[in-house]
């Protein structure tokens, strides 16, 4: 959710009558909302939001990637951390972070702490690194975002009414997408994995419509390497649709990397329950970027921005 890091304006977005880009070279191959009626929201484009702010809050969770401990007595550690955003129609937004607190990961890891005497916080790691972690949470804090206030979505700003008229047809959705990751330059054999990792910011993060996240799961199930799972629980029990995503092998150097993603949905409101991000490098699990990410709310709410409750 780095929104303040993101290009400040949209290379091209939904206008009331179409597609509005900065030239007309951009518009091909995106579904006009004129003649391409199929691609409108019905009713859902005029409909007014529910609540003064669009607010989602994410529970985050990662195994820190190195161990605690002594080299004689290592152990893993989970690292916590809770985000909430808060967005007007407008576009301002709020922020709120904090840490939840760290815990020894599996029963043996929970056995060294202990012979460990049982710290409560670290500043050090096993192999003598710099850390900063405890057991408790911090006192976190919420802070109002600055510039561009309009809603990203794959490398671009859209207005509320604009994020309303996002196409609610899969195949008209994924050929907005797919634009937009071509007006963002990405090249061509990487079009299909940008779209894949777009649709799922429809299922929380922006006010889409539910016609739309609709839409985006939908498409999501068509995309290459994506496969449905079955129904699962997600960490914090609750039961959804599993979809499962692997990406295709990249290699820098002499380093193979894989990555995957597990996403659980409830079907009824179509809102993202659950992401989590598997990575291994040569064949070995890649902590630094295998995390959960558990959405414990997403919808409209009247409540300001405070700083996160500990769920």
């Amino acid at each position: 959710m780095k929104l303040t890091t993101v290009p400040v304006r949209p290379a091209f977005a939904i206008g009331a009558v179409g597609l509005a880009a900065v030239s007309t070279a951009v518009l091909v191959g995106l579904p006009s909302l004129t003649k391409a009626p199929e691609a409108r929201l019905a009713a859902a484009a005029s409909a007014p939001p529910a609540g003064a702010y669009w607010h989602t809050k994410v529970l985050f969770t990662m195994t820190n990637p190195r161990k605690l401990g002594t080299k004689a007595n290592p152990y893993w550690v989970v690292e916590r951390r809770l985000s909430e955003q808060w967005t007007t129609p407008e576009g301002r937004t709020w922020v709120g972070y904090r840490t939840a607190g760290a815990y020894p990961k599996s029963a043996a890891d929970r056995a060294a702490w202990r012979r460990d005497g049982s710290p409560k916080k670290w500043t050090r790691t096993a192999d003598g690194r710099t850390v900063s972690l405890s057991t408790e949470p911090d006192k976190g804090h919420v802070a109002p975002v600055r510039g561009d206030t309009t809603f990203f979505l794959a490398g671009q700003r859209l207005t509320y009414d604009e994020v309303q008229r996002l196409p609610a047809k899969p195949d008209a959705l994924k050929s907005w997408l797919a634009e937009a990751a071509r007006v963002s330059r990405a090249d061509e054999s990487a079009v299909d994995r940008f779209v894949t990792s777009a649709l799922p910011d429809l299922l929380h993060r922006l006010p889409a419509p539910r016609e739309v996240r609709a839409a985006a799961y939908q498409a999501l199930l068509t995309m290459p390497g994506v496969r449905p799972a079955g129904e699962k629980k997600d960490g914090v029990g609750r039961t959804g649709a599993a979809v499962s995503i692997d990406y295709p092998e990249t290699r820098q150097g002499k380093n193979t990397f894989t990555s995957g993603a597990e996403l659980i949905i409830d079907t009824g409101t179509m809102l993202l329950l659950s992401e989590g991000h598997t990575s291994t490098i040569n064949g070995k699990p890649f902590l630094n970027k295998t995390t959960t990410q558990a959405v414990l709310q997403a919808g409209w709410t009247d409540a300001e921005p405070a700083v996160p409750t500990l769920p």
